[in-house]
């Protein structure tokens, strides 16, 4: 078993593995959660069960496929195997459309085979949204010609086809195709290195963010963010249902990568969506921009999703390549929060499958990390003075570490606690109890979190207010042994309030795990 508390650089703990004897301890100690996007072969409460028992912590609705209806059906059959199965819940994740650009309709709705070197029109003319051809393309941005300028491209189908811009002429734009491709209907436009004023925010979107608030939707994936104002935009649209729900904004252009600080501090995350983002920077670049992006979250200790063909061929073989396992890997030893699958569990022939080799490949990684190195790193990047929330985090933190300790337990009603500690990322599990049944599920956004929801109501008799908290410490304990994440009297420290509420969290304990039932016994607090 790997000694997590060793006090080496990181190059120094990675030459002391020994890949080939080391065994995965405990399935249930993984730390990154995965999220899954839901399609009709996955949609029913089988396969959820299936899916959440392989490690799915976060399930993901694509507003690009799909109604209403069947988002209510996935919503609904979630819910139903946790009401099955109680444990470990399921948040929920609306990915909304964003702003597109689309071409036309081909004309008599047949697709034309293009040749490399061919020239045509591309025009915003509506005339030709209908009548699109091998002379003139149709696409339904209006301001193209004022975006583009000779040498950019124009990219058709997410890449499949390149045209590049020989010059403007009114609202049309002469093009010259670099590859040999095919012009379909209603396809996908992206302008790479091209600065777009879309709304940020579609009619679709409002539509699909309200009917995310009305099912209590937990998380929003927003889509093709490039400013702040964007953010502050969903949020409004959200309106009395954003303080519980968290905007995760989706870095896939160039201009969300350039604006990629203000976007960070506005959201309460981020996702490397690395498809959209491969199209519009060079593909090469998509390194670069996940490994600044997840560096720059980790610092601000917002959480940071990764995404886009992680486990790709598994859509249609029964493994994956080493490529995709060290793909996934190498996200999670960079810093990743979360990672995430598509089209894998979406329309996939093997979607547990995919889950299974996805937790297993994150929880290696997470072994192969040299913690007390990455604490000390986080540590020294940190500006003073810090806030007491965030003092007694790193505290927390630096005492799992000094005292070997099986888990850092709090009390959570946002879960701001719960973000602060997993930034110093430490080696045990985090221990999450919280009455906020939304908290419960908005954790999973963050590394190393294990929520558990406390059932019993807030107390009215502040005076006991000490034995509330005992009792929460030994409902979280209770729960964490019987997925084997704390041993019986081993060591946890446990992160408190002064009194109750959000933003009053200021004291640590050392406890030892009681060794007999007796020590789980919830005492009452209700008055005599």
């Amino acid at each position: 078993m790997m000694n997590h508390f060793a006090r080496m650089s990181q190059i120094e703990w990675y030459a002391s593995l020994n890949p080939i004897e080391y065994k995965i301890q405990n399935k249930s100690m993984r730390k990154t959660s995965i999220i899954a996007t839901i399609g009709p072969k996955t949609n029913n409460v089988e396969t959820l069960h299936q899916l959440r028992n392989a490690g799915v912590n976060i399930i993901r609705l694509n507003a690009s496929h799909g109604d209403h209806g069947y988002f209510k059906s996935v919503i609904e059959n979630c819910r139903q195997v946790e009401r099955e199965a109680p444990g470990r819940p399921l948040a929920l994740a609306l990915d909304t459309k964003g702003p597109e650009m689309r071409t036309g309709v081909m004309l008599n709705n047949e697709d034309v085979k293009i040749k490399a070197g061919h020239e045509m029109i591309v025009t915003t003319d509506e005339h030709f949204a209908d009548k699109c051809s091998a002379e003139h393309l149709y696409i339904d941005y209006k301001n193209l010609p004022k975006k583009v300028e000779p040498g950019r491209q124009i990219f058709i189908d997410d890449g499949i086809l390149s045209l590049r811009v020989l010059r403007v002429e009114g609202d049309n734009v002469i093009v010259r195709a670099d590859n040999n491709g095919t012009l379909s209907s209603r396809k996908g436009v992206n302008l790479p290195l091209t600065e777009v004023d879309l709304p940020a925010v579609s009619t679709k979107d409002i539509e699909d963010l309200k009917f995310a608030a009305r099912e209590e939707a937990d998380i929003v994936f927003a889509s093709f963010i490039r400013t702040r104002e964007d953010i502050v935009l969903i949020r409004s649209i959200l309106g009395e249902h954003a303080p519980r729900m968290r905007i995760i904004a989706k870095i896939e252009n160039h201009q969300g990568v350039l604006n990629f600080n203000e976007i960070m501090d506005e959201a309460d995350g981020i996702m490397v969506a690395r498809g959209d983002l491969g199209i519009e920077i060079p593909a090469p670049q998509v390194f670069l921009a996940q490994k600044m992006m997840i560096a720059r979250c980790n610092l601000a200790g917002k959480p940071v999703i990764c995404a886009t063909q992680m486990l790709e061929s598994m859509t249609y073989n029964n493994r994956p390549t080493r490529a995709e396992v060290s793909d996934v890997a190498n996200a999670v030893v960079d810093g990743a929060d979360c990672v995430m699958l598509s089209g894998e569990t979406a329309k996939g022939e093997y979607p547990v499958e995919s889950v299974r080799y996805m937790a297993e490949s994150a929880q290696l990684a997470e072994d192969s990390l040299s913690y007390t190195a990455l604490f000390n790193q986080l540590r020294g990047s940190l500006h003073l003075p810090t806030s007491t929330i965030e003092t007694i985090s790193l505290v927390a933190v630096s005492a799992s570490l000094e005292q070997r300790a099986d888990a850092i337990l709090l009390m959570s009603t946002s879960g701001e606690t719960a973000r602060l500690v997993s930034k110093y990322r430490p080696p045990c599990p985090i221990l999450v109890v919280t009455r906020n049944k939304y908290t419960t599920r908005t954790c999973h956004l963050n590394r190393g979190t294990y929520p558990f929801h406390y059932p019993l109501p807030h107390i009215q008799d502040m005076s006991r207010w000490q034995e509330d908290v005992d009792n929460r410490i030994k409902f979280g304990l209770s729960e964490a042994l019987k997925l084997g994440l704390v041993r019986k009297g081993g060591t946890i420290v446990a992160v408190q309030g002064w009194r109750g509420g959000k933003g009053h969290t200021n004291s640590l304990r050392i406890l030892t795990v009681p060794t007999t039932s007796e020590g789980y016994i919830l005492e009452s607090t209700t008055a005599n």
